[in-house]
């Protein structure tokens, strides 16, 4: 009975996956709740998964990822892809799928293609191309050059242990090489040729808003007395490091200098009216001396708690604050505001100094403030809060320390010295404590439907083992290639494998398979070794479906892609895979 109702639930799952009639976290849900309801699984085993170590890891990276990217830590990688790709799309997913592959091949491929998400749709921005085209395909590579090498995934390792414990040696680090490296070759190329034409094109979602002429500010800026910047000449003060950014006045005292006509030394205690973007308004905050000349603390955008926050504020058309001078109302006077600039859309600010800007509708202020004061600004009715604007602050400043922490999570996991769940874990804390990254940057980078998704899909894997139903399905299967050649059934092993590995995690089906693989070797009277390697193929050819590999989920968000996108492609990846392993595995290691 309790067979019948796990297929049933597989088979409704698969249902709900690829026809989306509901989220794919609501039917991660409905999973768990089936399993607990019809007792296959007792309430703690069906949501052991939140604490199974892949939805950390995942988790964990994606906060990595998120600190990469707030800080431009991949920004150095993207530029690098975007100036190999000169605008071409094929040679950008050439260059992309290449590079993936050979760090694939010796690195946990899971933090591969956490760092390569950001570069991708950074590029995408940049040549206006559609990430869809780019994500599937570089998660498929990364699983296609994991079976290049022994450490190029988990699997691989748990397979040699146990080939070992059954007395068929392990393998050598690169012995699957001589097969792992024809199929990824063949295997990119295919994606080179199909994915351009096969994948949607969607529109990037994360695509920053240049930082064009109408996203331009108007901001003060006060010199500290111990300013670098005292002594320099006011035509070309911010020129090197901020060519876009504009000075245009020098308050000086009660006198006022224009730059362009009477350039000035600037002092200690000058105030500039500058225009500029975003990013370098609050870059010279930061590390430039100086000042807001109504703020008395300086802007540290770090891991404290009640961390600032900036944002902006647009005057609505029932405010208060319209036609008032911003320097009247109780925004400017509030101690726990700290007006950075004024935005004024299609005009031109005429006022000398923003704080004598008389505000109409529409106006923005751009400020930073706690986030518990940015609460209380949002339950009044003069201003509309957008916090989106914050979303485009990079904070380069921290760069250094988001790339020692990443390439520190990839060497320790590289050299074993800790599992990618302690590494990953390890370092988006480092991402929060070194202030890459704030809490809440940190809470919105978990994808939950996603994490969700994983924690469903292992909770129904745990009731397929549980109740013998995948054991079941796999004697079934098999039994249809009794009596065929060895290379037949050998093809049958890495087919079942591949059919498991979309359902169940690839460890969990390597080692489910690996007994049965080896004792329908034996019963046909053949060398287990071509059966043993595979299963190391079989259990990476998990193209067809997101919740085959958990770098197949990662990008599933990003891309915005469907359940059925991932077949258009993994369907004829995952035939290939089999053929390819089927034919060549014999030749090396024969029966």
């Amino acid at each position: 009975m309790e067979n019948w109702i796990i297929t049933i639930i597989l088979l409704g799952t698969l249902y709900l996956l690829i026809t989306e009639k509901i989220s794919v976290d609501l039917t991660a849900i409905g999973i768990m709740v089936l399993l607990v309801v019809t007792r296959i699984l007792t309430p703690r085993e069906a949501v052991n998964g939140f604490s199974n170590p892949a939805v950390i890891t995942v988790g964990a990276m994606f906060v990595v990822s998120k600190g990469m990217m707030r800080t431009g830590g991949v920004e150095f990688l993207g530029r690098q892809v975007i100036r190999l790709a000169r605008g071409n799309a094929l040679l950008a997913l050439a260059v992309i799928l290449f590079t993936v592959a050979i760090a694939s091949a010796f690195i946990n491929n899971t933090p591969v293609v956490i760092l390569f998400i950001p570069v991708v749709m950074a590029m995408c921005c940049e040549f206006g191309l559609s990430p869809s085209k780019f994500l599937i395909p570089v998660s498929y590579a990364s699983i296609l050059a994991g079976t290049c090498t022994l450490i190029g995934t988990s699997t691989n390792i748990i397979i040699s242990d146990l080939s070992n414990e059954y007395g068929y040696g392990a393998l050598s680090m690169f012995e699957l090489s001589i097969i792992g490296v024809p199929i990824a070759l063949v295997g990119i190329l295919f994606l080179l040729v199909a994915a351009p034409r096969v994948l949607p094109e969607l529109a990037n979602p994360v695509c920053h808003i240049e930082d064009s002429e109408h996203r331009q500010y108007l901001a003060e800026f006060q010199i500290t007395p111990d300013s670098k910047l005292i002594g320099r000449d006011s035509t070309d003060i911010f020129e090197v490091r901020y060519p876009k950014l504009e000075v245009l006045e020098v308050i000086n005292k009660s006198l006022i200098y224009y730059p362009g006509r009477d350039p000035i030394k600037v002092d200690a205690g000058d105030i500039l009216l500058v225009k500029g973007s975003l990013n370098d308004l609050v870059a010279i905050l930061q590390k430039e001396g100086v000042e807001l000349p109504s703020s008395e603390t300086g802007l540290l955008l770090g891991a404290q708690k009640d961390a600032p926050i900036v944002v902006e504020l647009i005057i609505s058309p029932h405010s208060s604050l319209r036609g008032r001078k911003l320097e009247n109302t109780d925004l400017a006077k509030d101690q726990e505001v700290n007006i950075i600039a004024v935005k004024r859309v299609n005009l031109h600010m005429t006022e000398r100094q923003i704080h004598d800007v008389r505000l109409k509708t529409g106006d923005v202020i751009l400020i930073w403030c706690s986030e518990s004061k940015l609460d209380a600004i949002r339950a009044g009715n003069d201003c509309i809060v957008i916090e989106d604007v914050y979303e485009e602050i990079v904070h380069k400043r921290k760069a250094i320390w988001s790339i020692i922490n990443f390439i520190g999570m990839i060497g320790t996991a590289t050299l074993g010295l800790a599992d990618i769940m302690t590494c990953a874990l390890t370092a988006a804390f480092l991402m929060i404590v070194t202030g890459c990254l704030q809490m809440r940057d940190a809470y919105r980078a978990l994808q939950a439907d996603v994490l969700m998704l994983i924690a469903g899909t292992i909770a129904l894997g745990v009731a397929m083992q549980k109740t013998g139903t995948s054991q079941i399905y796999a004697e079934a299967f098999l039994s249809l290639f009794s009596g065929l050649s060895p290379t037949l059934v050998l093809g049958g092993i890495i087919l079942l494998t591949s059919i498991s590995t979309q359902i169940l995690s690839n460890n969990a089906t390597a080692v489910l398979l690996l007994p049965i693989a080896i004792s329908t070797a034996l019963g046909i009277g053949v060398d287990p070794k071509p059966f043993i390697v595979g299963i190391c193929i079989g259990a990476s050819a998990c193209f067809a479906t997101p919740i085959g590999y958990q770098t197949n989920l990662m990008v599933y968000g990003p891309g915005g892609y469907s359940f059925k996108d991932y077949l258009k492609l993994g369907i004829p990846l995952n035939i290939f895979v089999v053929i390819a392993g089927m034919l060549l595995i014999p030749i090396f290691w024969p029966f």
